[in-house]
């Protein structure tokens, strides 16, 4: 697994709140949601490379998607 760095991070409560309720709608924790939309949002804008073309990381992948 590659290294992870954490920090801290003041958020809006009603955002948190909405954050919160759509990881549980798509199985994963908190971390994981926040660290799955920023990549989405980093490789969208091509600020992050596509994870297929460098290791392996499971972090961001949707676990709906097969």
């Amino acid at each position: 697994m590659a290294d992870r760095r954490s920090f801290l991070i003041r958020i809006d409560p009603d955002v948190l709140r909405a954050l919160e309720r759509w990881a549980r709608d798509d199985l994963r924790s908190l971390n994981g949601q926040i660290e799955f939309l920023l990549r989405r949002s980093l490789q969208g804008e091509g600020r992050l490379k596509d994870p297929a073309a460098g290791p392996a990381s499971h972090a961001g992948r949707d676990p709906r998607r097969r």
